[in-house]
């Protein structure tokens, strides 16, 4: 959530992410949020493999640009973080 509104939503497993935004600026900020719940073990690893229904690798949605610089990488499977 940012400033009260839903921006993104994870379901449960973390595959698959739903996003409400295309502010590159609001998804920036919550990647980085949900990124530090991965590295202070809040969330465990994380496998984004779908955004909005479609494949995460590949996809042009911005939140792909946005998990990438929170620390997010490319594997075969889709954007993955580690603790």
């Amino acid at each position: 959530m940012h400033r009260g509104h839903l921006v993104i939503y994870l379901e449960r497993g973390g595959r698959t992410l739903l996003s409400w935004s295309d502010d590159p600026g609001v998804l920036g900020l919550v990647a980085e949020a949900l990124a530090g719940c991965v590295r202070v073990g809040t969330v465990g690893a994380l496998t984004v493999q779908r955004i909005n229904g479609h494949k995460a690798l590949g996809s042009a949605h911005p939140v792909v640009n946005a998990l990438t610089a929170a620390g997010f990488h490319t594997t075969p499977n889709g954007l993955r973080l580690r603790r």
